[in-house]
């Protein structure tokens, strides 16, 4: 439940930038900066979260970030102009950084790896599953009354009642809070991580999927309608079957680890993206984007819970904090990404920001493939 509010809190705004662009008069490029400010906050956060969850517990840490999100998204929904609400965003994103990664930590303290990925991708419905309401939500706030407020309080309501649901978990189960705690210094913990050659490797890739599948993804709702005039709900709810792809291979994960390894699914991952990319270009109808807003979910799923389950395996002793700096970097790379990706857009339309991710993608699942095989 945590994860599903967190992962609608990260794109309720893509669907919603056109009604920013209304309401305070900017350009699509300036309202993004409501994604990158969030963005910005959740991957620096990330570097107090982890080492606090080592060190306290890690569900007690989520406890306390979806606390702290349901403050910043009603604050989100009371302000009063577009800097407040930046600023808003910016709480809002430091609050999200606990949830979504501290949790995945906690999956790794308490299953083991040949078990991890499939167990990840359980995990990953419910994440998935917000990210799809986000984006439907924020399409249909964006065409009504209630506008961008009303998304966010609604959020916020969300995050309060899964956080009291939390609390009392815990009270019932109260060593859940504490499950693998470590007293290393922080210093320590991020050496550790760091130290490894294949921890660069991760973080490096998926600091590249930030920059050049994330970045864009923002402003797919924003590109459908204005080259095909439909209603930002319509366009809204096409991009959100990138989520049903998600889903898809979230229930198919164990099978499809088993079958096809983790070298052929990075390197597929990355080539169903990028194709997905060109096939959003070129498609004379706007219908067709749902059906490649799927494959592109499948394909991004298949790349990034590799990642993600070799994120937890990258330094045992210090997981909260190596789970933490893998999502450091996913989330500056999105913020590069959307700031790239919102540049171009004002300044030269579409083409450019959905080539580019098309050739980069399928190259960085080659070259992450490549990396995989000579490890093994």
């Amino acid at each position: 439940m945590a994860g599903f509010f967190s992962g609608a809190g990260m794109r309720i705004c893509d669907a919603l930038l056109p009604r920013l662009v209304s309401d305070f008069g900017i350009t699509a490029g300036v309202a993004g900066r409501v994604v990158i400010s969030f963005s910005v906050a959740y991957g620096l956060m990330q570097l107090v979260f982890g080492p606090l969850g080592d060190r306290f517990g890690k569900a007690r840490m989520v406890l306390i970030a979806v606390m702290g999100c349901a403050v910043g998204a009603g604050l989100c929904g009371a302000a009063t102009d577009f800097d407040v609400l930046v600023v808003m965003r910016v709480l809002w994103g430091m609050a999200a950084a606990g949830v979504i990664p501290l949790s995945m930590a906690w999956i790794g303290d308490a299953v083991a790896y040949d078990q991890r990925q499939a167990t990840l991708a359980r995990m990953l419905t419910g994440t998935i599953s917000g990210m799809m309401a986000g984006q439907l939500a924020g399409g249909l706030f964006a065409e009504s009354a209630a506008g961008w407020r009303g998304a966010f309080f609604m959020i916020s309501a969300g995050y309060a009642v899964v956080g009291v649901a939390m609390l009392l978990w815990l009270r019932d189960a109260p060593a859940a809070a504490s499950a693998g705690p470590t007293r290393i210094a922080f210093v320590s913990q991020l050496r550790s991580v760091l130290r490894m050659p294949w921890s660069r490797y991760v973080l490096i890739a998926v600091g590249l999927e930030g920059i050049f599948l994330l970045g864009p993804l923002a402003y797919l709702p924003s590109y459908l309608h204005l080259r095909f005039g439909i209603a930002i709900s319509t366009a809204a709810a096409l991009i959100a079957l990138y989520a049903v792809g998600g889903l898809l291979y979230a229930i198919l994960a164990r099978h499809i680890v088993h079958r096809f390894g983790e070298r052929r699914m990075v390197l597929w991952g990355g080539v169903m993206i990028g194709a997905g990319f060109i096939g959003w270009l070129v498609s004379p109808l706007y219908m067709l984007a749902g059906p490649i807003a799927l494959l592109v979910g499948f394909g991004t799923y298949l790349f990034h819970n590799t990642l993600q389950t070799h994120a937890t395996q990258m330094a045992p002793e210090a997981r909260g904090t190596a789970v933490s700096v893998f999502a450091f970097c996913l989330f500056v790379g999105q913020a590069i990404g959307v700031s790239i990706a919102g540049y171009s857009f004002d300044q030269w339309g579409y083409v450019a920001m959905l080539v580019v991710p098309a050739v980069a993608l399928p190259a960085i699942g080659w070259w992450f493939a490549r990396a995989l095989g000579k490890r093994k």
